[in-house]
């Protein structure tokens, strides 16, 4: 069975850091990408079509609302997005 992809994506290090050392702990879960601000959140969610993207909503350049909106438009219809803020 393929693990579940992740991308996280917070301005945040220390929390990208912490939800990738639990993340790290499932044996189904693999993070595949970290965004630093809402417009890398998108274009990393274009390239990588993860199923999860974790997403910080107060976030630089791209606010998280519209990167949620933006990623909607370029990813299966099947990725989750998670707001964690």
């Amino acid at each position: 069975m393929n693990p579940i992809t992740v991308l996280l994506a917070d301005d945040h290090t220390i929390v990208r850091e912490g939800l990738r050392a639990l993340l790290a702990l499932e044996k189904d879960m693999e993070v595949v990408g970290e965004a630093v601000n809402g417009q890398q959140a998108v274009a990393f969610a274009n390239k990588l079509a993860p199923d999860v993207v974790v997403m910080d909503l107060a976030m630089p350049l791209l606010n998280g609302l519209e990167a949620i909106a933006r990623i909607r438009e370029c990813t299966p219809a099947s990725t989750k997005i998670l707001v964690l803020s």
